[in-house]
């Protein structure tokens, strides 16, 4: 695993992060890596398309069968005389 050391982060950034970490019964460290690794996930859920943004999401609740009608022969297009 790689690590990083970030600098001249911000005291109130710091704070807001410590806040944010105690709050979900985590530390600052694994706080900060699931927010990094959120939105590099984002990052990636831009570059595909929406269509296939959200078959991906919504894929493990299953699918459902349309019944699709009978089709029926067309209609004669209208006359405008």
């Amino acid at each position: 695993m790689a690590s990083i050391t970030i600098r001249n982060l911000d005291d109130k950034v710091k704070t807001r992060l410590r806040i944010l970490a105690a709050g979900h019964g985590r530390s600052m460290e694994e706080e900060a890596r699931l927010i990094l690794a959120g939105a590099v996930e984002q990052d990636l859920l831009l570059e595909k398309g929406l269509g296939t943004t959200l078959h991906e999401l919504f894929k493990p609740l299953g699918g459902v069968e349309l019944k699709l009608p009978p089709r029926e022969p067309m209609r004669d297009p209208p006359s405008f005389e």
